[in-house]
């Protein structure tokens, strides 16, 4: 790519609500690039790479790379499903856009380890099919189920990769990227929620519960609080808030974003803070937010990697895809041929499976997300609908609410 493709514009300080714009920015090339960092994160443990240990971690004692390039993905997440939920898509639909999103590519890559990757990989640790197909501990048959829903309930199958760099490290897992899905899918429940509730309809209240996590976040990583002790059903796995706070960060940027500045002095500073404390500290508590504000700005700027996505999304396809695929290639000892040549071929194999994944199995589940199918839409309409209606009208308040039904009913009132 030449440099005339990625020359950021000029700067220029103004609002995010004037500058941001969804069908122009560079989004699209910013979760390929974080996606991309996952995986030369990970080639530590499971290629042997830095030490047997994710890249980062020789500088921070907080994140590595890896997850790093995470939080910029529920960041991002935040601030665009805040967006697409303060629109006018109902509960239910709301919902089944996000399940589309993220349960067809994923099931197709649990099916492609169980049946695919994990077959042959035992071919080649033990020079014949025999015990796999008949495993008693980890049975390729109970993988896709024990998975599906994103709570992992089985991460190896027939108790395979002892002899891997993995398994020196004590881990034995076909997808060890896959464990955030579900908190990026709870996070999705939150947002539902809130819409739903009419919290969205406020950008007061919307703040309170978006400062309220990252506050949680910062006195549970700084040890100033025991937030579990409080919230011991919501948050007793310090991963939650972790994950919820750049995406809570997200959310804020949505709602005032009439009110935040995109400003090129702001960005160096907010570079500084993200640096500083990714390497002496303080990275989980402020640092991942000064990240974040780089991460739009430049999204804002460099407005030339706008197309990137010409060919697909082929983010998420990567994040899924590529652990599987550096399993198997530790399999054949593709480490071996030394730290250039495995980037290469995981990096080539990953696009093309990430691409056959937009093609074939993504955007064709989003093309059904205002699909309904007529025995459903036939009992909705003559039978779920009017009793929802009935309950609703008598439920909802339309002060406190941002759903399509507030609004009509506000409307009548006005009008009456």
């Amino acid at each position: 790519m030449s440099a005339a493709a990625v020359r950021v514009a000029p700067p220029k300080a103004s609002m995010l609500s004037e500058v941001f714009d969804p069908r122009a920015n560079s989004i699209g090339f910013l979760r390929w690039l974080m996606a991309f960092l996952v995986i030369f994160s990970h080639a530590g443990p499971l290629a042997g790479f830095y030490g047997g240990a994710d890249l980062g971690v020789q500088i921070s004692s907080e994140q590595s790379i890896g997850g790093v390039a995470v939080a910029g993905f529920f960041f991002f997440s935040g601030f665009l499903i805040t967006q697409s939920r303060m629109g006018r898509s109902s509960i239910f639909r709301y919902f089944w856009r996000r399940a589309l999103r993220i349960f067809p590519a994923f099931w197709a890559a649990l099916l492609l380890t169980a049946f695919v990757l994990a077959p042959i990989a035992w071919w080649r640790e033990t020079g014949s099919w025999g015990g796999f197909w008949s495993a008693g501990t980890d049975s390729p048959w109970t993988y896709f189920s024990s998975n599906m829903w994103l709570e992992l309930g089985q991460r190896n199958i027939a108790e395979m990769g002892q002899s891997l760099p993995l398994a020196s490290h004590g881990g034995f897992d076909w997808n060890g990227s896959a464990w955030t899905l579900r908190y990026e899918f709870r996070a999705y429940i939150l947002v539902g929620i809130l819409g739903l509730v009419g919290v969205l309809a406020y950008r007061w209240l919307t703040t309170v519960v978006a400062v309220g996590i990252i506050v949680l976040n910062a006195l549970q990583w700084s040890g100033a609080g025991q937030v579990s002790t409080f919230f011991p059903r919501l948050f007793d796995d310090p991963f939650m808030l972790m994950f919820l706070s750049p995406f809570a960060l997200g959310m804020l940027f949505a709602i005032w974003q009439d009110r935040i500045p995109i400003d090129d002095r702001l960005a160096i500073a907010g570079l500084a803070i993200a640096g500083a404390t990714y390497a002496f500290g303080g990275w989980n508590i402020w640092g991942v937010y000064g990240f974040c504000y780089v991460l739009m700005w430049f999204a804002i700027r460099a407005t030339r990697l706008q197309h990137w996505e010409k060919h697909g999304d082929l983010s998420y396809g990567v994040y899924i895809f590529a652990w599987p695929l550096m399993q198997f290639g530790a399999y054949f000892d593709l480490q071996g041929a030394g730290w250039l040549v495995y980037h290469v071929v995981i990096v080539a194999g990953v696009h093309v499976l990430a691409f056959l994944s937009w093609h074939g199995i993504e955007k064709p589940a989003m093309s059904l997300k205002g699909w309904t199918p007529r025995w459903l839409a036939y009992v909705w309409d003559r039978g779920v609908l009017p009793t929802w209606d009935a309950v609703m009208d008598r439920v909802v308040d339309p002060r406190f609410s941002s759903t399509r039904r507030a609004a009509a009913m506000r409307e009548r009132k006005a009008a009456s």
